[in-house]
């Protein structure tokens, strides 16, 4: 459901609360008071239908509904007046929008060469976003004007459904995408990002099956899902139907002995999965999980994981990591892109190839300058330019499809992306086959915000429960 009508029907019920405490029955909203014939005959025919509820939306949910209807240059109009000369505050998971916001003023200025506004753009350490815009949602007019932000699961249950963030969908966003603002229901995402599994190549062993990486003695390099919360997303995705269906069939394809390793996990993991509720292949996500969680080693950052893969010292090592890495390693004589193989690119392989997970964007529901959010919103998911602060690197796909087809004929990710001066640089790994082909043969896990957070007190106390690899 989206956030207007949560909001709505919410506000609605605490209206309704209000007046019978006050000894006054509560107004039947399922139809309007009678009307004398007079009154009916003299009103115009379309006061018949019931307006729409305005009056239940706050005052940066009524910008935002009228905002959904105009274009960019419509918005960039609204922002102009609204944010010349003032101070635009955004919070955001990914440093990048520092780099997106003097693209967006330049933007700005080519339509009103007098306008100037100064930035501040935070990333909070440790997964204290949340708590940063919780607190900032406690004043009447809140610092931040928006916010580009990770972990669906977290901002299901913590930022919208208690209302402190409001979806903007730019109507040339929806266009592309074949919608409305009106029937589109979801988040706005900026992009998706994939984590990939990647081995060192430089000496005899082979995956070639994402049972693989959990067998015994293989310790992965993974950025500790207590650091990283989105990481816990991905092992509860694991339990849906479809995704441990994808783990079922890759197990059936082991030879029997390599079965037979696993098989008693499995068979242990029945109870559990039954318990859980979860569909005829639980049991082998949670096997999958469990041996996961138990043998990777944890690391603070993607960054150092990839340094080390890269090194032609770290023979037979793996890790699932953003893949947008690669971009950079610089080439040595000991350090080369070419010493890593990109697993689910290697003919063969089976299972799934890595992890979907989504930067959002949203107004905050207090937000100093909502024209400006969302124009600034608009201008990232709507242009190449707008997006280019993330599009020069493989691994990140535009939610626009106009965006994501602008961004692969300016960078040329499918060959290893271009040079300064143009030329591809072509390196294997680095030749990206794009979201389409991740999210079917790369068999991509990608994140869904409802399911992550249904399931986060039932699977995620399961997690919970699991004994750390303390290698």
């Amino acid at each position: 459901m989206k956030l207007k009508k949560l909001t709505a029907l919410f506000l609605a019920c605490a209206m309704a609360l209000s007046l019978a405490a006050c000894g006054t029955p509560a107004a039947d909203n399922s139809a309007p008071p009678q009307e004398s014939k007079e009154a009916q005959a003299s009103a115009p025919a379309e006061q018949n239908t019931p307006a729409p509820v305005d009056e239940n939306l706050s005052d940066v949910q009524k910008i935002i509904k009228e905002a959904e209807g105009m274009t960019l240059e419509e918005l960039a109009q609204k922002a102009i007046e609204e944010s010349n000369g003032k101070t635009f505050f955004g919070v955001g998971n990914s440093s990048r929008g520092k780099s997106a916001l003097p693209l967006f003023i330049e933007y700005l200025q080519s339509i009103d060469s007098s306008y100037s506004m100064e930035f501040d753009w935070q990333q909070p350490k440790n997964n204290k976003i949340f708590d940063q815009l919780t607190a900032d949602s406690l004043k009447p007019e809140g610092t931040f004007a928006m916010t580009l932000i990770q972990d669906g699961n977290q901002i299901e249950s913590k930022m919208v459904q208690t209302g402190i963030l409001d979806t903007f969908i730019p109507k040339e966003w929806a266009e592309a995408n074949s919608t409305s603002a009106d029937s589109y229901d979801g988040y706005l995402a900026l992009q998706t990002l994939n984590k990939v599994f990647m081995y060192n190549n430089t000496g005899s062993k082979i995956y070639d099956n994402c049972w693989d990486f959990i067998a015994e003695g293989e310790h992965g390099l993974y950025m500790d899902i207590d650091s990283e919360i989105v990481g816990k997303n991905f092992l509860y995705m694991l339990t849906q139907d479809k995704y441990a269906g994808w783990l079922k069939e890759a197990f059936d394809a082991l030879s029997a002995d390599e079965q037979a390793y696993f098989q008693p996990t499995i068979n242990e993991m029945k109870a559990d999965a039954e318990d859980l509720g979860l569909g005829e292949n639980g049991a082998y996500a949670l096997a999958w999980i469990k041996l996961w969680v138990e043998s990777y080693n944890a690391q603070t950052d993607d960054g150092p994981i990839c340094n080390t893969l890269v090194d032609k010292s770290a023979t037979d090592q793996f890790g699932l990591l953003v893949y947008s890495k690669l971009r950079s390693v610089e080439e040595s004589s000991s350090v080369s892109v070419n010493n890593i193989n990109v697993a689910a690119y290697d003919d063969g392989y089976t299972g799934i190839g890595g992890f979907g997970y989504c930067h959002y964007l949203f107004v905050t529901d207090n937000s100093p300058l909502p024209w400006t959010a969302c124009a600034f919103i608009a201008y990232m998911t709507e242009t190449v330019d707008g997006f280019s602060a993330w599009g020069k690197d493989m691994g990140g796909y535009s939610s626009n499809p106009t965006v994501a087809a602008g961004t692969e004929e300016k960078y040329g990710h499918s060959k290893g992306g271009m040079a300064e001066d143009g030329a591809t640089v072509e390196f294997e790994a680095k030749n990206d086959r794009g979201y389409d082909w991740w999210t079917t043969d790369g068999k991509l896990v990608l994140e869904d915000p409802e399911y992550c957070a249904e399931v986060s007190f039932t699977v995620g106390s399961w997690v919970e429960m699991l004994t750390k690899y303390a290698g």
